[in-house]
């Protein structure tokens, strides 16, 4: 008999949603979402939790769901490519006799496995991005609701900045989206500001400033600028706008407590008597800082500006339940970074200096150089260790000469490596950004060197260190999920990101730049 056309690609995403939950499924090859309902290693979000309960339609008898066509025969059976059910697709309630059909895979139940837990840890980490940084639907209806807004539709929270950047004052503000209050942080640039335009056209990123909106206006009279004295009328006369000029004023979704240069001078006291920690915080905040960056260069938009001044730091949401008692001081928690100044992009990346010389020097005092942002990483992390290095002193060292970096704790090592590889005046030998965050990922999660100290590395060995940590992880994900360990936080959904995406290949090449 001749086939039934196939439905519609809409009308075939719909037909997935509405398969009963209890029954076999019928999984649909068109849609890539996966489900998130059974998963045993996670509590699902709030906003989602309403779904587990909730009745399911039953899929109309005169037409296959999603389009389905008749079932292939043994010999057409591409069981051997992939089997029948997605990998994605199961969950401890999938039915016997569609795990069946999987077990018989020649792949085997191990390679199952596998499939279950790389789907798994990339649903973990689709829910932990939007508790920490807010679903994309829900933000993009918030830049909606703010179009055309002002100060007048805003609730100033607080007289003076929460935070001031190298180039721009920060103010929380409220606002009513729906039926909750948010606050919301204002952005009064200040006049040396010259990256309004870049930072209206970059994608979202949980290491970007999000821009919601923006507005030419008055400052409102309760609110003062540091350095400018003096209260300024709703109604101010000609001469009041020429002593205090309209400002243009920029809505971002996250508010800043304070900058990476104020965190860094204040921590000095930490890091004496707590290395281990901070140094792992450093790591952690380059990490962050690696992957804006990484993120800019791939929307070719702009670059990044890497000066402590304007980078800034979030306070991460507050864990639910048992931890709400708990909170750490913001010195020993894991804060947000944010690139908050950016530069226009070159259209051409410039070729190799002949002279190293030139090329390592330009890149270090031009921001817009194209060499700039891994020498100024590489600087930055002598910075953030508490090394007493100056633009100057740094253009005046040679490679061997780099300033050194003691060994206080088990990142030390690691991370004079890498600043090294970064600051080399030999633009072959310099690691890219990609490099430097491959590195990173190795010295906060493995694999260390000693697990070559009884065995080669060999890219099987690697593979089977990969799977099993990511085994682990998930259990581990499991025990927290029912103890005080309380929901995941910021660390967690970086740890995700790398046992979701690093290969055997991969940590091969960094181990051996690294080791």
């Amino acid at each position: 008999d001749p086939l039934p056309p196939p439905l519609p690609k809409k009308k075939q995403l719909q037909r997935a949603e509405s398969l009963p939950e209890q029954g076999p499924s019928h999984p649909c090859q068109a849609d890539p979402t996966p489900r998130a309902s059974g998963i045993l290693y996670s509590i699902p979000p709030c906003h989602l939790r309403h779904e587990e309960g909730a009745p399911s339609s039953t899929p109309r008898r005169d037409r296959p769901p999603c389009g389905a066509k008749k079932p292939l025969s043994k010999s057409q059976s591409l069981g051997e490519l992939a089997p029948a059910p997605n990998l994605g697709e199961l969950t401890f309630r999938t039915a016997d006799g569609e795990l069946g059909q999987v077990l018989q895979s020649p792949a085997g139940p191990g390679a199952v496995v596998l499939g279950c837990q790389a789907a798994t840890l990339a649903r973990l980490s689709a829910r932990m991005q939007e508790e920490l940084v807010g679903l994309e639907e829900q933000l993009q209806l918030l830049e909606a609701e703010l179009v055309g807004k002002r100060w007048a539709a805003l609730r100033v929270l607080e007289r003076e900045p929460c935070c001031e950047s190298g180039d721009a004052w920060y103010f929380r503000v409220g606002i009513t989206f729906g039926h909750s209050p948010l606050v919301l942080a204002a952005k009064v640039p200040k006049p040396s500001c010259s990256s309004l335009g870049v930072q209206s056209s970059l994608g979202p990123h949980s290491s970007i400033q999000r821009l919601m909106c923006r507005f030419t206006d008055l400052l409102p009279r309760e609110l003062q600028l540091p350095g400018h004295p003096g209260e300024q009328s709703h109604s101010p006369s000609r001469e009041e706008q020429a002593t205090h000029p309209v400002l243009q004023v920029l809505i971002c979704a996250e508010v800043p407590y304070q900058t990476l240069a104020g965190f860094v001078k204040g921590s000095q006291a930490l890091h004496r008597a707590s290395p281990g920690h901070y140094e792992r915080l450093a790591c952690l905040l380059l990490l962050q800082l690696c992957l804006g960056l990484e993120h800019l260069r791939g929307q070719h938009v702009g670059q990044g500006d890497l000066s402590p001044e304007n980078l800034l730091l979030v306070q991460c949401p507050c864990p639910p339940g048992g931890q709400q008692g708990k909170k750490e001081p913001l010195g020993l928690s894991l804060p947000r970074l944010l690139i908050s100044s950016f530069f226009r992009a070159k259209e051409k990346r410039r070729p190799c200096s002949t002279s190293q010389e030139q090329d390592w020097s330009e890149g270090l005092a031009a921001p817009t150089s194209p060499a700039a942002e891994e020498l100024k990483l590489g600087r930055l992390i002598y910075q953030i260790l508490h090394v007493d290095v100056s633009l100057e002193d740094t253009l005046g060292f040679r490679s061997s000469r780099l300033p050194e970096i003691p060994s206080l704790s088990i990142y030390s090592a690691g991370l004079r490596r890498l600043a090294t590889l970064l600051l080399h005046r030999d633009p072959s030998r310099r690691v890219s950004l990609e490099q430097a965050r491959s590195i990173l990922q190795v010295l906060l999660w493995g694999p260390r060197q000693e697990l070559f100290a009884r065995s080669k590395k060999t890219l099987p060995l690697l593979q089977n260190w990969v799977e099993v940590k990511r085994a682990l992880l998930l259990l581990s994900f499991a025990e927290n999920s029912v103890g005080p360990g309380g929901t995941p936080g910021l660390e967690e959904w970086l740890c995700c990101q790398y046992f979701q995406e690093v290969t055997e290949h991969t940590l091969y090449q960094t181990t051996q730049t690294l080791y």
